[in-house]
């Protein structure tokens, strides 16, 4: 089983930033570097990133990366934003792209779903958008926005590490179920089942 994690854009990208400053690649990155850990608990995952913290790859080139690795699902991680200044637009969106099998939309539907319980935040719901991450790769591609830059309350939300982790567990969780993983058993941390004399 392969996974391709897309933390969008890049720290230089232009413009990708809330009002105070914060750069929604940072955000997009945690989130990533948790879940593949998390993933990587799992029995024959092979984890790959579409990024790059050296520089902003270009989208063609991570499309095409995925690709060429014939990964079985590929998550977009972004933070959201309306405009450029404050103001009161809230809550989390996925996206597939309109013209996708149905396993894409069962794949989105469950990560969209464990995002809202999770993070409890508004449900924006399940969208369509002719993106390039959606729309240029051969496998269940989504793409997930966490939450509004440009909120005051969420910026806090995106800028905190618990909930960066709690977006990863929830967007693992729904990888997990969709394409019913297993965790691994690691024998070496197991209890013995003779106690010592």
């Amino acid at each position: 089983m392969k996974m391709m994690l897309d933390a969008g854009h890049g720290y230089t990208t232009a413009g990708k930033r809330s009002p105070d400053g914060m750069r929604e690649y940072e955000f997009n990155r945690g989130v990533a570097n948790y879940a593949k850990v998390l993933l990587e608990n799992y029995q024959d995952v092979t984890v790959y990133f579409a990024h790059s913290d050296k520089q902003d790859i270009p989208l063609k080139v991570r499309t095409d990366q995925a690709n060429r690795l014939k990964v079985d699902c590929y998550v977009s991680i972004h933070a959201n934003a309306f405009g450029s200044s404050w103001n009161d637009a809230n809550g989390i969106e996925t996206y597939v792209h309109p013209i996708r099998p149905k396993k894409t939309t069962e794949l989105a539907q469950k990560i969209h779903k464990n995002l809202i319980i999770s993070t409890g935040l508004k449900d924006r719901g399940l969208k369509e958008a002719n993106f390039h991450v959606l729309r240029e790769t051969t496998m269940s591609a989504v793409l997930v926005e966490c939450g509004f830059m440009t909120n005051r309350e969420e910026v806090k939300h995106l800028r905190s590490d618990t909930f960066r982790k709690t977006c990863a567990e929830a967007i693992v969780k729904g990888i997990v179920d969709h394409f019913s993983l297993k965790t691994k058993i690691d024998f070496g941390t197991s209890p013995s089942k003779h106690p010592s004399p």
